[in-house]
């Protein structure tokens, strides 16, 4: 794949000389870090492109693109071979989603894809940074984007000799600890706002955060609590305890890793926080805020600030309604229909957190569902990150009902019509229950 990246990047140069690029990201995490090291690499060339951040690639959104700009796709496009095959802009791929290996590539289009080389599952802006320091080496510099991008896309637990690369690139400091964030914030404060580790009784309450604190024989210092990385060795192993026994799954070594603390703004910062931050923008509909961010601008820095506090708040109702809602349940599922009751760019998140939770079993399939206007977001998720494949599923019902879908096999996702949403949710149970019979 590396010596395809090296090709694919002398093409590049190439075909980009005295022509505009047009760079289309997905808007989560990975995508904002994608965009922001290829703009990064574009203006050190001197190159005249624009940036578009979007949710999804719909037909309509590819057909609407410039006909005379090289088109450079980042963290998406992998599953829209069928529209982007009839462009005749010469086009950039590089993403990490599954890819149809059967469908014609036209010779137009240049695709980097792990899939297609059997590589590292690595995350589109891992792919992106690759790319960008085949381009100049001097990209180097934007090694810490990639690794916020990896910690974005869940890639930094498992990460293979490239990715280790990346981070050897990065300016940073790895400390072992509980994967909660901000690990540089207040501890209390980090418990409250825990949504990568759901803690039932302390996530969403802030008494529940000091009383867990309490239980773990952590005092305030000075009038406040250490932070995450400030604690010493006795003082990390009772919290993980007071923790595992609020939990009804004893998944200690789920929540313990690697907490990387990265250089940004010429001070360390903790990689998941800044992730969450430039998540909180997009999913609240401010991506330029999140790209600016990305960017190096401090004034966006504070703007993000102040949003990531309102996307906590949404998350912490998001959740407080999911718990008190009925749902559609199977053995093995559970479809949560939340129709305009949360919006449709933070049902993914919520979707993932109970998938985390551990109040469903592992191999649960988790679907989530908003309106979005006259559509509804769907996002699917695998609870304990093994089970079937929820990709495969969400993608066989949209055949039928039609839309748009695409993802990995443990966390996917698909946008229909609302007109289709009972026969959607008809189809899907039928779907889960039959692939349920197989296993």
């Amino acid at each position: 794949m590396l010596k395809k990246i090296q090709q694919i990047a002398r093409e590049f140069l190439k075909q980009t000389e005295n022509k505009k690029v047009q760079i289309v990201s997905h808007y989560d995490t990975d995508g904002i870090c994608s965009a922001a090291i290829m703009a990064k690499a574009m203006q050190s060339l001197d190159k005249n492109f624009s940036v578009k951040i979007i949710k999804q690639l719909e037909k309509e959104a590819i057909e609407d693109l410039p006909k005379n700009s090289v088109l450079v796709f980042l963290d998406l496009a992998s599953g829209s071979l069928k529209h982007i095959n009839q462009l005749k802009n010469q086009v950039y791929i590089i993403d990490h989603h599954e890819i149809d290996k059967n469908e014609k590539i036209s010779e137009n289009v240049h695709i980097i894809n792990p899939y297609l080389h059997d590589e590292d599952n690595l995350c589109g802006a891992a792919l992106t940074y690759l790319f960008v320091k085949e381009i100049n080496a001097e990209n180097k510099k934007l090694a810490n984007l990639a690794v916020v991008g990896m910690v974005g896309d869940m890639h930094d637990q498992n990460i293979g000799k490239i990715g280790n690369s990346i981070i050897n690139d990065a300016e940073m400091k790895v400390k072992k600890g509980l994967l909660l964030y901000p690990a540089t914030r207040p501890l209390n404060k980090t418990l409250e706002f825990s949504s990568s580790i759901f803690i039932p009784g302390v996530t969403g309450s802030s008494t529940g955060a000091i009383s867990l604190l309490k239980d773990a024989g952590i005092e305030k210092k000075e009038g406040a609590y250490k932070s995450l990385i400030e604690l010493n060795e006795d003082e990390m192993s009772k919290l993980v305890t007071a923790i595992v026994l609020k939990r009804t799954k004893r998944d200690t070594e789920k929540f313990i890793g690697n907490i990387y603390l990265i250089k940004i703004f010429n001070k360390l910062e903790d990689a998941r926080e800044i992730s969450a931050m430039i998540n909180a923008c997009s999913r609240l509909e401010h991506s330029d805020v999140a790209l600016a961010l990305c960017m190096g601008s401090k004034e966006a820095r504070k703007k993000a600030e102040r949003i990531y506090a309102d996307y906590k708040q949404h998350i912490i109702s998001g959740l407080n309604f999911v718990s008190s809602i009925e749902k559609i349940q199977g053995r093995d599922y559970i479809i949560i229909n939340a129709k305009d009751n949360i919006k449709d760019t933070v049902i993914g998140t919520i979707a993932s957190i109970l998938s985390m939770s551990a109040v469903y079993r592992e191999g649960t399939a988790i679907i989530t569902m908003a309106w979005n206007n006259d559509k509804i977001k769907i996002s699917g998720r695998i609870a304990g990150r093994n089970g079937r494949n929820i990709r495969e599923i969400l993608d066989s019902v949209v055949e039928k009902t039609g839309g748009e879908s695409g993802g990995h096999p443990l966390a996917a996702g698909c946008l229909i019509s609302r007109a289709k949403e009972e026969e959607f949710i008809e189809l899907l149970r039928k779907k889960l229950e039959i692939e349920l019979v197989k296993i």
